[in-house]
């Protein structure tokens, strides 16, 4: 059988099982959708298995190629590390490189990682998503290479780095009636409407878990996607929005608000740098991810690295 195979068609059966979806599979290959089908046929004819199964409108790997994807992707990094002695160079690494995180990074921390990328990696293209909470699982499958967010645990499937933890607090326009108001309590939190950003990860659920197991519950009267809308509806209006403690010192910094810390006791926010195992000896991906890194250790607008 060995005869029969070659690296090209060990990457194709990689992509396939991965993305479970012939046209998409085709894209990341560069390859024609036909090529790909036939190289599917050939793949099939040589593990004797479907490989992929339909499932209504959709295809399902089969257990035969679930346990070869493992294999697989052992074999492809043993032969890209046989050929791959050469130093990597980042003024020739040419190719896309996704990275997903909240619309706060994307407003204050890729601004300053893209000058680094411009002038260290010239050819590199750079794509930028808002995270969903969704994308954990998939993210292998969605071409997200290196994401951060913030999880109450390193994620099992994936490789991660911890790169910070702190408290949400409460922010507030710098005249509201609670600013300075004496008997802060949980009650007078939900006393009034909240705003809440959605994109980007779950900044809150903590404090509302809090809040549930004192017998009270907020009202989430205003959610919009983007920080910077929220800090402008919150500087004409008397809602509250529970936030991080590093994203409202940044924020109130530049705008008419101001933070209190929450009056009752709350899980921290734990911060995480993740990415597909299969990247964890990938050199350029390790470069990336250090690049990445650099700028978030020395960017006052970032979460503290511990």
């Amino acid at each position: 059988m060995i005869n029969h195979i070659n690296l090209n068609l060990l990457r194709s059966l990689q992509v396939l099982i991965e993305e479970c979806h012939v046209s998409r599979a085709a894209a990341r290959l560069n390859l024609t959708q036909s090529a790909v089908s036939r190289q599917l046929g050939q793949l099939r004819e040589l593990c004797d298995d479907p490989l992929l199964v339909r499932d209504g409108n959709r295809l399902l790997p089969t257990q035969r190629a679930q346990a070869l994807l493992t294999k697989v992707n052992q074999v492809l990094l043993q032969a890209d590390e046989l050929f791959n002695d050469a130093p990597f160079e980042p003024e020739s690494w040419q190719q896309e490189f996704v990275f997903a995180s909240s619309d706060y990074v994307a407003q204050f921390i890729v601004p300053q990682i893209i000058p680094i990328l411009g002038k260290r990696a010239p050819l590199l293209d750079f794509s930028y998503r808002l995270w969903q909470q969704e994308y954990l699982l998939n993210m292998q499958q969605l071409g997200i290479d290196l994401a951060s967010t913030m999880l109450p645990e390193a994620p099992n499937h994936l490789s991660s780095i911890k790169i910070g933890e702190d408290q949400p607090v409460c922010l507030m326009r710098a005249e509201h009636p609670l600013s300075a108001l004496s008997d802060w309590c949980a009650d007078a939190i939900v006393s009034y409407p909240h705003l809440k950003v959605t994109g980007g990860g779950d900044k809150d659920t903590h404090a509302d878990l809090a809040l549930q197991e004192l017998g009270l519950q907020r009202r989430v009267a205003v959610k919009v996607p983007f920080f910077s809308t929220a800090v402008k509806v919150l500087q004409e209006t008397d809602l509250l929005m529970i936030v991080p403690d590093h994203i409202a010192l940044n924020i109130s910094q530049d705008a008419s608000l101001v933070y209190r810390p929450l009056p009752f006791q709350c899980l921290m926010h734990q911060y995480w740098l993740m990415w597909h195992p299969k990247f964890d000896q990938d050199r350029g991906h390790e470069w990336m991810r250090n690049q990445v890194l650099d700028v978030m250790r020395i960017s006052p607008k970032s979460i503290q690295i511990i």
